[in-house]
């Protein structure tokens, strides 16, 4: 399952890449904390859409990304 940057608000269309909260190749459960996304009003964490184990992508952290882009991977 792709992991991408959300959109966070109507207007938003693109986001800060704060980082991963989990480690490469973490285990993670459904709504457990995943990455950190902030834009220019807020920084929130996302949560993990399923369970599952992190494969990253190309994100890199403090780096902005469209909405939509795939930062990682989590294998289901």
């Amino acid at each position: 399952m792709e992991i991408k940057m959300p959109k966070l608000d109507v207007s938003m269309t693109e986001g800060t890449f704060m980082g991963w909260l989990v480690p490469d190749g973490g285990s993670v459960e459904a709504g457990e904390p995943l990455y950190s996304v902030g834009t220019d009003k807020v920084e929130t964490e996302i949560p993990s859409p399923a369970d599952g184990v992190l494969r990253y992508g190309a994100a890199e952290q403090d780096t902005d990304y469209p909405v939509g882009t795939t930062l990682g991977v989590l294998d289901l």
